[in-house]
């Protein structure tokens, strides 16, 4: 009598696939739970302003008497640098990315503190250590450690409402805005503080405190005015037709110069008279050589990337979390706003980045952490599916 093979009855897993639903290792498990349209609106914002920085460098280089491709290459390498660096950011641990945010914020109060005494300057302005290889720009990477600082501090409220955090905030905020006013950098502390007002009115404070606190700002604004000339010099240039508005003028002039459809690559001329092209005024470059249809492509991808956050912010529960990631995303959106105001005369100069499109070591890796903070922060778990009345796991 034929015999029969035992039938093995243990049931076989399937086999996990890299990156699949099923991988429970640090990179799969990172890759299900981050925002991949976020990371990738953001990996087309940075590849745009590669394209940009392409077609600025050979102006800014004839200027410093470099090679053509100088800040092009460059700009390669700070984002071989910021890269990596954004993904590790995004793969810590909310908690420890929390924690590591706090000791940062404060090792770059300290730098910044220390700006006016060891701060070499450049065009007017003193707001850079110099390391011998590179120069860092403090106020940079402390934007993105304040946010989340403060909304830290706001979020305590919901514990305890005796915290006295709204003013420890307010304190920490004017200390910064002294400071920066310092060196001058009237545009960043334009940041710091407005980023401030929006995590207060997200945080639930009275609205008699935030009407104090508009009238206190129109106030500030008026004596910047009156008693700061860097300011005085800036409004007036941009209020009075006559004023030295020399910088608006030439990129309001490069973007005309485009049209909707631009000169095509290399095509411009005016970004040769533009200062700072590959900086300051790129947004006229992009103009100028790829179109106002361009310029407005890259506005929509700003927004773009502000609203998905806002939108997976819908039902957040958590106060840090919300806050948190709204003060970067502000933080992140209002930078461009500002910068693309100034090119199109809608604001006065300010001497201000657009995010990962302009040049520029400090800008490029702080602005990685921001946005590696941003992700970590806004990571959901796949396995967790919410309902208006439970709470449970599927997927296992």
């Amino acid at each position: 009598m034929a015999t029969t093979a035992p039938l093995d009855r243990r049931r076989r897993k399937p086999p996990v696939t890299r990156f699949g639903r099923g991988d429970r290792s640090l990179f799969g498990t990172w890759f299900w739970e981050i925002d991949r349209v976020l990371l990738l609106l953001v990996a087309i914002l940075i590849s745009a302003g590669l394209i940009a920085v392409a077609a600025a460098s050979p102006a800014a280089a004839a200027t410093d008497n470099l090679a053509p491709h100088y800040y092009l290459y460059r700009q390669g390498i700070w984002i071989a640098i910021g890269l990596p660096l954004m993904i590790g950011v995004s793969m810590l641990p909310k908690d420890l990315a929390r924690r590591l945010s706090l000791v940062g914020g404060g090792v770059f109060i300290v730098a910044l503190m220390l700006v006016p005494i060891v701060g070499v300057e450049k065009n007017g302005a003193a707001r850079w250590i110099d390391f011998g290889l590179f120069q860092l720009q403090p106020s940079e990477f402390l934007k993105p450690l304040f946010v989340v600082t403060v909304a830290w501090l706001l979020s305590l409220r919901t514990h305890d409402r005796g915290l006295p955090v709204v003013p420890v905030t307010g304190l920490l905020a004017a200390a910064i805005a002294a400071l920066l006013m310092k060196q001058p950098d009237f545009g960043q502390t334009v940041i710091f503080l407005a980023v401030w007002l929006v995590l207060l009115l997200l945080s639930g404070v009275a609205m008699r405190i935030l009407v104090w606190l508009g009238g206190v700002g129109l106030a500030a604004i008026v004596a910047a005015y009156l008693f700061y000339p860097v300011a005085t010099k800036r409004i007036d240039a941009f209020l009075y037709a006559d004023g030295d508005n020399y910088q608006t003028e030439k990129a309001h002039n490069a973007l005309m110069n485009g049209g909707l459809i631009g000169t095509g690559p290399g095509g411009g001329t005016m970004k040769f008279r533009l200062p700072e092209p590959h900086n300051d005024y790129i947004f006229a470059v992009i103009g100028e050589e790829f179109g106002l249809l361009a310029c407005l492509a890259i506005a929509l991808l700003y927004l773009a990337i502000v609203v998905r956050v806002f939108i997976k912010l819908l039902h957040e529960e958590d106060d840090f979390l919300l806050l948190a990631s709204a003060g970067l995303a502000t933080q992140f959106g209002l930078q461009a706003v500002i910068n693309m105001a100034v090119n199109v005369q809608l604001a006065p100069s300010k001497g201000m980045t657009l995010p990962f499109i302009s040049y520029g070591g400090s800008s490029m890796v702080a602005l990685s952490i921001g946005m590696g903070l941003l992700l970590a922060f806004t990571r959901r778990n796949p396995y967790l599916t919410r309902s208006p009345y439970v709470i449970k796991w599927s997927g296992r």
